[in-house]
Parts: C-alpha cells; sequence; structure tokens
C-alpha cells in the first residue's frame, strides 16, 4: 500500500479541496492556505520528482498548470501567477510525489516568492563551460 499522501489524496483515502482533474492529473488547494488560492498541481501516477518522471506525465502536468494559471488571471480576478518546484531533498522538497505549486499573484500582494541570494564566486564564463550540455 502506498503511504505517499498525495497519492491517498488521488485515491479518495484523504480529503481535498479539488480545483482540477483529468486523466493524468489532479490539482487542490494546500493545506497550508498561506496564500489566497494556493494550489498544488500533481501527476495521478507516481513519481518523486522531475527528474524521475515520464516526459508525457510531465507534460500533462504542464497542461494543467497553464489551464489552471489562465483560469485564474482569466476569470477569478488575479494579474500572475508564481509556478513554483522543489525537486529533491537538496532543493527542499518535502512531499517526494511530484508536485507544483502554483501561486495566485495581484500587484502590491507583498508577497516575496524569490529568495535573495548572494552573487556566485565563479564568473559567468566558468559556470557556463561547466554546466554546458555538450552532445
Amino acid at each position: 500500500m502506498c503511504e505517499c499522501i498525495f497519492c491517498k489524496i488521488i485515491k479518495g483515502e484523504l480529503p481535498s479541496y479539488k480545483i482540477y482533474e483529468d486523466e493524468h492529473t489532479f490539482a487542490f488547494l494546500d493545506i497550508s492556505n498561506d496564500a489566497n488560492g494556493h494550489i498544488l498541481v500533481i501527476p495521478k501516477l507516481h513519481c518523486e520528482n522531475v527528474l524521475d518522471c515520464d516526459d508525457e506525465i510531465l507534460a500533462s502536468v504542464i497542461k494543467t498548470i497553464k489551464k489552471i494559471s489562465k483560469h485564474l488571471v482569466d476569470n477569478c480576478g488575479f494579474q500572475g501567477v508564481n509556478i513554483l518546484n522543489a525537486s529533491g531533498k537538496a532543493a527542499e522538497q518535502s512531499v517526494f510525489h511530484l508536485h507544483f505549486h502554483i501561486l495566485p499573484r495581484k500587484e502590491d500582494d507583498g508577497m516575496k516568492t524569490f529568495p535573495k541570494l548572494k552573487e556566485n564566486e565563479i564568473t559567468l564564463e566558468e559556470l557556463c563551460e561547466k554546466l554546458k550540455i555538450k552532445d
């Protein structure tokens, strides 16, 4: 039996505030209730994060994110969205079922969703050479 909290939500074993569902994805309000309209979008098929998700399933998740985001802006009075994902423990992923956060935004809502980072010690040229994907 799967002990994943998101799998249990998909199966109806745990309650949720469902916003949208289709064949491959499920979207519901985040129970943190920390931001007006904070929604999680997950694939119905369990995968841990972006790194192990099937490409077609990941495409379905992104399609659902776009659909919900457009709905929030076109029909719900928001002016934009932040779409956030953490993949892996080092990236602060806390639930190990792929999920994306949609944070609906209004101008001057006071939310700061991007961390303030210090300048990198390595030059962009060095970094580019190190990270470049080579065929």
